[in-house]
């Protein structure tokens, strides 16, 4: 009798175990996301308006797209802690190139994600080579980068990019037929993700439930998708600063989900060690994540500039600095990604994202003082990553 509730007791274990682990790990977040909506719509009435909620999704995308980056070094187990000065550095360098030197701003924009990439590149052959910690390589990079940002600033300490043609980004939105046909292609590319990863289990002879795996999230993500675009062209339409954040999710959930790349991201987080013997040469795939995440960085410090019309000595607006770290940070380890390696999905970057936009958004409105908004930030990621740990655990467990 003791050993059938012992095994019975185990199932439950294993169980709890699986679904924590699984994608229905965002499900907390879900709900605590639609309980700060509620509770911040009943404090303001302004907060579920067309325009409130379209700035919220503005204010949110830079430290989305931030957190797309860091998850992908998050994913082998390190963590990058240069980010946001390589946010900032590469932002005053791409203005430096268009109002000193003339520079055409697709030039200066394509140099400024390059530099990042490149930045994050060399923090991780540093790691990888000589074995420093990334916590520490990335935090020194980190202060070098701000100084390296106060030598490219000019007297004034600010660049103003108004009339550059870098103002445009974050000005643009599509609305009408437009704005519906880009949902449109957006769910077909979906879908078809979905179906490749459906077809991609059929054959490794596991369970692809057609229902549950493709009507479900297709028509939640339809749904999502249909609202999201009515609440935005009852207010001028979609940003484009909202769409490259939807595009780069998508490609980021292509790279996770569908490329040997993202199989190996995930194997090298989970067990380094292993993946090596396994012939995964983990110095590449950890260059190739500090990269991606350096890149993204900069693009995210192009968008911060277009919206905030210029770049200043560690300015907030996603440029560089203030919070921007400790909250694309907070974002990435609230959507669900692990800080321990090997466990996490793309919808994490939306999800924190949204979270961390919707507290900020939500506080400025009830009028509460900025160190209440840095108070609650700290408490959530804090209790974020407990919850990662609790999770840890009770794989372990399991496992055990």
């Amino acid at each position: 009798m003791a050993n059938s509730a012992a095994a019975s007791g185990d199932v439950k274990r294993r169980t709890f175990g699986e679904v924590l682990n699984s994608d229905m790990r965002a499900l907390p977040v879900i709900i605590g996301l639609v309980a700060l909506w509620v509770f911040f719509a009943l404090q303001s009435n302004v907060f579920l308006t067309p325009q409130n909620l379209s700035n919220l999704l503005v204010q949110s995308t830079v430290v989305g797209i931030m957190a797309i980056g860091l998850m992908f070094v998050l994913l082998v187990k390190e963590i990058d802690l240069s980010v946001a000065a390589i946010n900032g550095v590469t932002s005053v360098l791409m203005a430096k190139l268009v109002v000193d030197y003339g520079v055409s701003p697709w030039l200066a924009v394509t140099v400024a994600i390059v530099t990042g990439a490149a930045i994050g590149s060399f923090s991780a052959r540093w790691v990888t080579f000589v074995g420093v910690p990334s916590f520490v390589v990335t935090l020194g990079l980190g202060l070098a980068l701000n100084g390296l940002q106060l030598v490219l600033l000019p007297p004034t300490a600010r660049y103003g990019l108004m009339g550059t043609g870098i103002d445009k980004i974050a000005e643009t939105k599509i609305s009408g037929i437009t704005s519906w046909a880009a949902l449109v292609i957006g769910l077909v590319a979906f879908a078809a993700l979905v179906l490749s990863g459906i077809a991609r289990r059929k054959r490794a002879g596991l369970e692809a439930s057609l229902f549950s795996r493709f009507v479900l999230p297709l028509g939640a993500a339809a749904i999502f998708g249909a609202i999201v675009v009515t609440i935005l062209n009852a207010h001028q339409g979609i940003p484009v600063v909202v769409l490259i954040f939807a595009i780069l999710l998508g490609i980021g959930g292509y790279i996770l989900k569908e490329t040997r790349f993202g199989l190996y991201l995930y194997a090298v987080g989970n067990n380094d060690e292993a993946a090596r013997r396994a012939g995964v040469k983990v110095a590449r795939i950890k260059m190739a994540a500090f990269a991606i995440a350096g890149g993204i960085a900069a693009l995210a410090g192009v968008l911060g500039a277009s919206r905030a019309l210029g770049v200043g000595v560690f300015s907030g607006g996603g440029v560089g600095g203030g919070t921007l770290l400790l909250e694309s940070i907070a974002a990435t380890v609230i959507g669900g990604v692990s800080l321990f390696g090997g466990r996490g999905s793309i919808h994490a970057a939306l999800l924190g994202a949204l979270v961390i936009g919707t507290v900020q958004n939500g506080l400025n409105l009830m009028g509460v003082e900025n160190y209440v908004r840095l108070i609650v930030t700290g408490l959530l990621l804090v209790l974020a990553v407990s919850i990662d740990k609790l999770i840890e655990k009770a794989m372990g467990q399991q496992n055990f």
